[in-house]
């Protein structure tokens, strides 16, 4: 089993760009306990808004044709930002709330958009009653955001790493250069009065070596600047390509091999539980004896007394921070008054250019979202590159539609154990992203048998607090590298059905489905072919293969002035089980179903509204 690939943004996919093959997907289910001979189950799929099937990413638009969304901006954000936001929704620009009152207010909103200042913790989620749909982070650390609860609410949070990138780097830049030559200081002596020459003499960074920690964006840069300035860059994180640091002349190397071979550190890493006061007095005691350390990524990553500790007795000779644990620190703190640290206040992102490009980022990552597209900065949603979504786009409402009708097939799900999914393809396994498509089938198995709101932000955590264990697998097929995928197969392990173990020796369901010009079709119940289009109103009946079953259901539905515009029956035998597919036009009431259903040679069926 191949592992998931990183995933990325998604876009709009259009149905006459179909490659030439036609990928499928099926669902296999595994039943146990019985349940009643007939059964009738007229559960609605949502019917799928215009956006919707533009971005193939259903439940994620709120919007409203009678009302705009609204959208709370709790910090300041740029006025280009600001602009958009309020082509498309209500903006309320509410500054310096407690949490208290964003609290009170957050019910009241479909968006809400913070800098690194608001806290959005679990309470917020809770206080929005549902209604909260999107959290955009103007910048790039979210942890000031929490993403489980955001997650278990269905919330989806997004945020603007790319347009501060070059200035949060040239300010790492900037405090680097000004740290080695002792710049403020020197500053505040002259504005004191003094001549200080001999005192702040200071370091070269030429033929230097600077360790980056955490090769992201922002790190990535300063690893260009620092290499212009004829330093010898080495870089730690764990994530990062190899081939993108050669690419820039970059070493990646472990840890322990970075702090303890580096004159300069730069830190850029996230700050999040593995990586919190990483750079403790056990790090600092590793570290080659007056290196000088620059922060412009998360205080909370140095443990700021150890820092201090080890300014003192000259572990360290220098550091030049522009963030901390507490923002903004307390003024009597020994670390921001000491003689050998310069410090700014958080002034990373903070250039003209970089707020007004920030904002217009997060901007139309919220608005996107609220529209039912899924940013490409998402953070807490199975993302896939845009060129991948391009080929998978058609597959989306496919997948959802069949997981909802597997479900309904084996008439409840109380007591399913698992879901397996299995994909065919005769690609590269490390070039299969499919985790779009994962989601979409959880979701359409879990949404119709959960009281909460689900959508793919949730879908996986929704299932797993219900007890279902969900694996994946890839296998290769014998065809063309042109299609994405071949197949799908999900197999659930349920209670009894008769539905299933009736038309399997396995017990199992086996739903298979296509997209047919643009349109999504079930191909395969079980071992039976079907063709039959996954919309409007379809009946599914389980029955004897004998002669007039066809005009024996057709009549019932006629004298109930029921439509029939498709009828499609397999079997595998001759006069032993059968499968009939019916898609009518209008519904049919309760009492015709039950007609049907008393049909002696229908053993069963089901009723699904697509």
């Amino acid at each position: 089993m191949a592992a998931l690939a990183p995933t990325k943004p998604a876009i709009s996919g259009h149905s006459q760009l179909l490659p030439l093959r036609t990928p499928s997907i099926s669902l296999v289910f595994s039943p146990v306990r019985s349940r009643l001979r007939s059964i009738t189950v007229s559960a609605r799929l949502a019917e799928i808004s215009p956006v919707e099937k533009r971005s193939g990413l259903p439940d994620l638009e709120i919007t409203s044709k009678k009302a705009k969304p609204t959208v709370l901006v709790s910090e300041k954000l740029g006025e280009g930002g600001l602009e958009l936001l309020r082509q498309f929704s209500n903006v309320d620009c509410a500054y310096n709330l407690s949490p208290e009152e964003l609290c009170a207010k957050i019910s009241l909103c479909d968006a809400l958009i913070v800098r690194s200042g608001t806290k959005v913790t679990r309470e917020v989620f809770e206080a929005a009653k549902g209604r909260l749909k999107v959290v955009g982070r103007a910048g790039v650390g979210i942890d000031n955001v929490d993403l489980q609860a955001a997650t278990e609410h269905g919330c989806l949070v997004v945020n603007a790493p790319t347009a501060n990138t070059i200035a949060a780097a040239e300010h790492g830049i900037a405090l680097l250069t000004a740290m080695a030559r002792n710049v403020a200081q020197a500053d505040a002596s002259m504005k004191s009065g003094k001549w200080q020459r001999n005192k702040y003499v200071g370091v070269s960074l030429v033929g230097k070596t600077l360790a980056v920690m955490g090769f992201g964006k922002v790190g990535s840069e300063v690893a260009r600047r620092a290499k212009g300035l004829g330093m010898h860059v080495i870089a730690h994180d764990p994530y990062a390509p190899a081939d993108r640091a050669r690419a820039i002349g970059v070493e990646l190397v472990s840890f322990e091999e970075a702090i303890s071979t580096s004159d300069f550190i730069s830190l850029h890493m996230p700050l999040t539980p593995t990586t919190s006061k990483i750079f403790d007095d056990e790090t600092f005691g590793k570290m080659k004896k007056g290196v000088r350390i620059v922060n412009v990524a998360r205080g909370g990553v140095i443990d700021e007394d150890a820092l201090v500790r080890a300014l003192d007795v000259g572990a360290v000779a220098q550091a030049a921070l522009d963030v901390f644990t507490v923002e903004p620190p307390p003024s009597d703190s020994r670390l921001v008054q000491h003689e050998n640290v310069i410090v700014t206040p958080h002034l990373g992102a903070s250039t003209i250019e970089a707020q007004e490009g920030v904002a217009i980022e997060i901007a139309e990552a919220v608005v996107g979202a609220l529209k039912g597209e899924l940013a490409a900065t998402a953070v807490n949603a199975p993302m896939v590159p845009a060129e991948v979504l391009f080929e998978l786009s058609p597959y989306v409402v496919l997948a959802e539609k069949l997981g909802r009708l597997a479900v309904q097939l084996v008439a409840g799900v109380s007591g399913i154990k698992g879901i397996k999914i299995v994909y065919a393809s005769a690609r590269d396994p490390d070039d299969l992203d499919t985790r779009i498509l994962r989601a979409m089938i959880v979701k359409g198995i879990v949404q119709p048998i959960s009281s909460l709101f689900v959508n793919i932000v949730n879908a996986d955590y929704t299932a797993k607090q219900r007890g279902l264990r969900i694996s994946e697998e890839r296998v290769f097929h014998d065809g063309s590298p042109e299609v994405p995928i071949d197949s799908i197969q999900v197999h659930l392990t349920n209670v009894e059905s008769k539905f299933a173990s009736a038309i399997s020796d396995s017990g199992d369901i086996r739903v298979e489905g296509k997209v047919k010009d643009g349109v999504p079709h079930l191909t395969l119940v079980g071992g039976f072919s079907v063709n039959v289009s996954l919309e409007g109103n379809l009946i599914l009946c389980r029955q004897v293969d004998q002669p007039g079953m066809i005009g024996r259901v057709g009549n019932i539905l006629a004298e109930q002035n029921v439509n029939i515009n498709f009828m499609s029956v397999c079997r595998t035998v001759v006069r032993q089980q059968a499968i009939m597919a019916i898609g009518v036009d209008e519904e049919p009431e309760k009492e015709t179903l039950k007609k049907i259903g008393e049909v002696p040679a229908i053993d069963e069926f089901v009723f699904l509204t697509l």
